[in-house]
């Protein structure tokens, strides 16, 4: 669970990366859309490594998602009957990180359907990235659901990173205050990244 979780984190520092480029313009942002499906040639073919990067990035979500299963089911073995008084001890994040693991994984079936496959963007147009982020975001509801999404991956980030790096090993007595700190960072600054891009559509600073 820990290793998928960190997979997905470095997509998700590369995919914010990527979408602050709409901040540069259509012709940038729409010829980032236009190397990504042309990377690696002549070596690799057009779209060989966008598809294994999705392939990656598939098995990594679903071996996260059957690790939080797993887990799951341990916990409710290992104490069968609940405890008689319940003291909420840990964090929000962490007492919402199964729901918020189901609310990202439906959001991503969305997020596909709304600006890879247009099948939810009525003005969708195959080729032009810029432009469909424009016309997702213009509609509030849309920007308003990836914005709650976005969150959830904030809340889903600052608990998942910490937990990972204490499974891996990397915890410790003086350490944990620093992961704690990278933990937060690293959630806030991919959340706010994130989230600029539908407030600045909504704006009307990216038109």
């Amino acid at each position: 669970m820990a290793v998928s979780g960190l997979i997905m984190l470095g997509y998700l520092v590369v995919h914010v990366m990527g979408n602050l480029k709409i901040f540069f313009g259509p012709d940038e942002f729409n010829a980032y859309g236009h190397w990504l499906r042309v990377v690696g040639e002549p070596f690799m073919h057009r779209e060989w490594v966008l598809w294994i990067a999705r392939v990656v990035l598939l098995t990594a979500v679903v071996a996260h998602a059957v690790s939080a299963a797993q887990l799951s089911r341990r916990d409710i073995k290992a104490r069968p009957v609940k405890y008689v008084h319940k003291r909420p001890r840990a964090s929000y994040a962490t007492r919402t990180m199964r729901w918020g693991g189901v609310i990202l994984a439906l959001f991503i079936v969305w997020h596909i359907l709304d600006l890879t496959l247009g099948t939810v963007n009525p003005d969708f147009q195959s080729g032009h990235p810029y432009e469909n982020v424009v016309a997702s975001f213009q509609r509030w509801w849309s920007a308003a659901l990836y914005i709650v999404a976005m969150l959830a991956v904030g809340l889903h980030i600052r608990h998942g990173f910490w937990s990972a790096a204490q499974t891996l090993g990397a915890g410790g007595k003086g350490r944990d205050l620093a992961l704690r700190g990278i933990a937060n960072g690293l959630a806030l600054v991919l959340t706010l990244g994130f989230i600029s891009v539908p407030v600045a559509v909504l704006t009307g600073v990216v038109s």
